[in-house]
Formats: structure tokens, sequence, C-alpha cells
């Protein structure tokens, strides 16, 4: 029902979504903003080895699609926190800048590591990515169990934190660069081409589980499937806070689906193929 209500709230650009500027979106590694370039090469050839195709073929050793993991059986997870491609009106397809708002453009997600993940995307536009995939945003059950992992820890990788094993101990790239939190400072491209924000998908080999995700804690917050708007996990400068919870447990309610903010991220899950995988 989650899913679904999602999916009807998705079906054309909400109103008021929030705008950075889409000058050098589409451009590939070589356009500067302030002194640093949008994506780099590797990031680029890592997010294009990955069609529309190749991102519903599944592994030789799993029912899920490739980039996914299988969750005991129940549905599939995206390995890594999401980027994008973007796909033009003749077909083809090139990589978006994470450091973008995605603003109306046709885009689809990909789980790739050793890239940038996207972040200024809002609930909707990370559900329409993931179906332009052939999957969808994870149910918040689904989110929770596959961070928790199979021994179901407070961190995914245990039940104690170990500051700095996720990308949990960034600086506040706003408050050192504007000085002053609002809608427009905080979708600013530069932010997270910051030192010491977000770090590219599987950098830290020990943020993970039993289940072989990577960076469902720090990093990015991630949106779920939620028409009201829940993004959990926390990001590279809050895991564990007061009236939100920590680690896996982490979770923010107060903004609307079509929010977005330079900390806001999200990957896809997908049924298993060759089940009814209904609401769980």
């Amino acid at each position: 029902m989650l899913g679904g209500l999602l999916g009807v709230a998705c079906s054309a650009a909400p109103p008021g979504e929030l705008h950075a500027s889409p000058q050098g979106v589409s451009a590939i590694a070589t356009v500067p903003l302030n002194g640093m370039t949008s994506t780099t090469s590797d990031d680029t050839k890592a997010r294009m080895s990955e069609t529309t195709k190749a991102s519903l073929r599944t592994e030789p050793t799993s029912r899920c699609p490739s980039g996914m993991v299988d969750v005991d059986g129940r549905f599939c997870v995206d390995k890594y926190e999401a980027s994008l491609v973007e796909v033009l009106p003749n077909g083809e397809e090139r990589p978006f800048s994470p450091y973008y708002a995605v603003d109306g453009r046709k885009v689809r997600a990909v789980s790739m590591p050793n890239v940038v993940p996207q972040a200024y995307v809002s609930a909707f536009q990370a559900h329409r990515a993931c179906v332009a995939s052939g999957k969808r945003l994870c149910r918040e059950s689904e989110w929770n169990k596959a961070c928790r992992g199979p021994e179901k820890k407070t961190w995914g990788y245990g039940d104690q934190r170990e500051p700095g094993r996720c990308n949990d101990r960034g600086k506040n790239p706003i408050l050192s660069r504007y000085g002053v939190w609002n809608n427009a400072t905080m979708n600013k491209p530069d932010l997270n081409q910051m030192e010491g924000t977000v770090t590219k998908t599987g950098e830290r080999d020990g943020c993970t589980n039993g289940y072989g995700v990577y960076d469902m804690v720090g990093n990015l917050h991630e949106w779920v499937a939620d028409a009201g708007g829940t993004f959990r996990g926390g990001y590279y400068l809050d895991v564990a806070s007061l009236g939100h919870g920590e680690g896996c447990g982490y979770v923010t309610t107060a903004h609307e689906g079509r929010y977005h903010d330079y900390s806001t991220g999200f990957r896809c899950c997908a049924d298993m193929p060759g089940t009814n995988n209904k609401r769980r």
C-alpha cells in the first residue's frame, strides 16, 4: 500500500520542488564547480557500465538483479546507495551529476561501487528513478531489515557504534561555507564536493553487514516508500541524535516527499523474482 501511494504521488512532478542551477548538470567529468569537478572519469565509467538491460540481469549466484543482494529470499536490495544516469530523448544515457537536483529530468537509478551517490533528490524523484530501472523504493520494514543484517544489529556491523567505520564523522558544509541554513543554501551543488562530506559507495569497506549491503548508516539519508516522507540511516554529519534514534533506527519524518537537500539520497529494492512479495 505504501508503494502504491507513492507511485500515485509520483505520476507527475510535484509542485513546489526546490531548484538548483542546472548548469553543468549533464557534463561528464569536465565542469568545474568552485574548483572541483562534477564527476570523475572513473565515476563516469562506473555509472555507464550498468545499462538498463544490465540492471535487470540476475547475478550468477543469486536470483536478484545485478547490483542487488538477496535478503533471506524475501526481497532484493541495492548493494550500494543509488547513483543516477540521465535518459535522453533519443534513448541514450549519460551520467547525471550527483551534486545537482534532478529538476524534472528523466533519470534512472544504478547501484555501483566506487561512485559518488546521488544526493539532492526527493522521495518522488527517487521512486521514479527506481521504477525506471525495474525496481522500487524500499518499504520501511525492508530497509530496516537490510540495514540491521541477518544478526539484527543496531549498526549493521554490530550493536555498538564504531565512529569512523561508516561515513559518520563529517563536517558541516553549510555552516563552513554559507553560515546560514535555508532552502537555497541546502541545495548548493558545492556542498557535497567539500572535503569531509560524501564518500564514494563502498569506500568504507567495514560499513556493511552479513547481507553485503554498504553505507546504510551514514553517508546519505535514504528515502523509503512513504508518501508522507520518511528517510532513514542518518548521513555523514548525524547518525545518532535525540528524537531520531541511532544507526539503523535513525528515522526522519519531518519532510514531505517533494523535499530534497544535500543530505538526501536513496537506494532501491525489488521483489524477489518468482515470488509474490506483498507488503511486509
